[in-house]
């Protein structure tokens, strides 16, 4: 199932709302693609946002808002054609959908293990693929791709999400290599402990101690070298420095971890 919100009422492919940036961003209802979508959009981009959830009522009025399940690769020609109908090139692709499954691996499905790897990995491929000749179009363009310090760190009853993360990793790396002679950069950023309603649904693992979320956040908060979790603003700022060629022009193929300080610890002391 897919849909269209075209905001304000204006006309896909309208002059009047054609910008010289345009970044296209998935998972752009959740909490960290909603703080992204509207920080480009701050900045003066075009914004493209696709998710399976509602959009947003603060999503950009000159923006595009696709509805539409990523885990569905039959829906990428329709989200791709209404891309260009808004935009003929893009600048940045950000691949930031994420479903995760919290259990333990003896107890994950096959199809519970199709689903996190379909929304989280196979859509980062299948994104790359379709948003590749409007990257290179615009010349000088850069793709983000949101995997997680799950990539290089992980716990317990996660598997399935941290073995999808990692997978963007080597994709990322992949992806950097055989982009770069059309002038696209590919880096991945992994966010630590963010404050966002996927992690307080995580909260089910047990694998923080707490009656409520905010005492749970607190002794989260207590892992990481900084003493608190972050925020869905941080992360897109740092998405947003990977994007811009005018800051991180010489790195490709990269991984920033973004986590307070967490993974730095030992975690025996």
């Amino acid at each position: 199932m897919w849909s269209i919100i075209r905001k304000r009422g204006l006309s896909i492919g309208d002059k009047n709302i054609m910008k010289e940036k345009v970044m296209l961003i998935t998972g752009a209802s959740g909490g960290i693609g909603s703080a992204t979508v509207n920080l480009f959009s701050n900045y003066g981009w075009g914004v493209i946002g696709v998710d399976r959830a509602e959009c947003r009522s603060d999503f950009p009025n000159d923006g595009l808002f696709i509805k539409s399940d990523l885990s569905e690769p039959s829906n990428f020609d329709q989200i791709f054609s209404e891309v260009k109908q808004y935009s003929d090139h893009l600048n940045v692709l950000i691949n930031n959908a994420a479903y995760q499954i919290t259990k333990p691996l003896l107890d994950t499905t096959v199809d519970e293990w199709d689903a996190v790897i379909a929304s989280n990995l196979r859509s980062v491929f299948l994104g790359a693929k379709l948003a590749h000749p409007l990257l290179k179009k615009s010349g000088n363009a850069s793709i983000v791709n949101v995997s997680s310090v799950h990539a290089i760190a992980t716990s317990s009853n996660i598997s399935a999400y941290a073995a999808s993360k990692g997978g963007i990793l080597a994709l990322t790396r992949a992806m950097a290599i055989e982009f770069a002679e059309d002038d696209i950069r590919v880096n991945a950023i992994l966010p630590g402990a963010v404050d966002t309603p996927m992690l307080r649904a995580g909260f089910n693992r047990d694998h923080v101690t707490g009656g409520s979320d905010s005492e749970r956040l607190e002794n989260l908060a207590r892992n990481t070298v900084n003493g608190r979790v972050g925020t869905p603003d941080e992360i897109a700022k740092s998405i947003y420095f990977l994007s811009d060629p005018s800051q991180s022009s010489f790195m490709t193929g990269q991984a920033l971890v973004v986590d307070g300080g967490a993974t730095a610890r030992i975690s025996t002391e």
